[in-house]
């Protein structure tokens, strides 16, 4: 079987199977684009996308240039004379001249079951939505967001104690194993791309920090879905006494107790139970800003009177 020049395109942790996939299948990758090093953490070190510390490791070249547009990013392209090009969340938007420079085009691994969740945060977006699945897609790339034509797909379920995190890893992987397969099936002329359908298409905007403030007068199993949503980026969170607190672990109850939303009506075993616009639910994992994770019943004993989380800071 021929062998393609690939070079891959991707930056953060979700992209690193798909390349390890490449680079343990014996298939040539020539070279990889990922986003220039940056600031990270409460130090701001300055460090390597994963995806670049991984093509370090196998000594493969790296290029990272600020815009994938500019002259330079263009002529290593050229340089690399790819028959295929890999996105795997890149995070740069791919002109029409690189869309059209591989004699086999583009593909991208999207984490979701398009057209269902187009754009930056389709992970997230199913959860918080309530969908039942999500997925990923292989597609052939072309200008519009997440708009081509469908090589592969394969769902994943999403279950009550599914979080942002673990369908994170495990579409992760699956997007590895799927990549591995187009590809072979590409060689093999056994692949037909499929136009997306003009209907069930929806964007999954990007996430901000705003976006895990809590707010309890909503259903127990939406501020659920948000916890377990936004966990561990960027996390939920509401406000006690003037400081934040982040809400790691959760589950709903029926109510035992009713009240304001927000407010903490018993301490059980595992955790506090909240009151919410419709049910209840046991905040079982908890973090006040500055202090360590803690289990919901002993971050209790170290509060004192009524505790009433707010959607606001005071």
């Amino acid at each position: 079987m021929e062998k393609w020049r690939i070079v891959f395109m991707g930056t953060p942790d979700f992209a690193v199977p798909a390349l390890r996939a490449l680079l343990n299948s014996n298939i040539p990758v020539v070279g990889i684009l990922t986003q220039p090093d940056k600031p990270v953490g409460r130090g701001l070190a300055v460090q390597a996308s994963p995806v670049k510390r991984t093509g370090l490791e196998h000594a493969i070249p790296v290029f990272q240039p600020e815009r994938l547009r500019s002259p330079g990013a263009v002529t290593t392209l050229k340089t690399w004379a790819p028959d295929l090009v890999v996105v795997v969340a890149y995070g740069q938007i791919l002109s029409p001249e690189v869309l059209s420079m591989p004699a086999r085009g583009c593909i991208n691994v999207h984490a979701s079951l398009l057209p269902r969740w187009r754009g930056a945060a389709p992970i997230q977006r199913a959860l918080l939505a309530g969908d039942a699945q999500s997925g990923v897609t292989i597609m052939q790339m072309e200008a519009g967001l997440d708009t081509g034509p469908i090589l592969r797909m394969r769902a994943e379920p999403i279950t009550p104690t599914t979080t942002g995190g673990s369908l994170h890893d495990a579409l992760a992987q699956s997007g590895a194993d799927l990549l591995l397969e187009t590809i072979r099936d590409m060689q093999t002329g056994k692949v037909s791309p499929q136009p997306q359908p003009d209907t069930g298409v929806t964007y999954a905007a990007k996430l901000t920090r705003a976006d895990g403030l809590i707010d309890w007068r909503r259903r127990s199993v939406e501020v659920d879905r948000q916890i377990r949503a936004l966990h561990p980026w960027p996390g939920a969170y509401t406000h006690l006494h003037g400081r934040v607190v982040k809400v790691l672990t959760c589950r709903p109850v029926a109510r035992s107790e009713g009240g304001e939303p927000g407010k903490v009506v018993a301490i059980r075993e595992d955790g506090l139970e909240v009151v919410c616009g419709e049910g209840n639910l046991v905040l079982t994992g908890l973090q006040t800003e500055g202090r360590r994770r803690m289990q919901g019943a002993e971050w209790a004993r170290g509060m004192s009177g009524q505790l009433l989380f707010g959607s606001h800071r005071p």
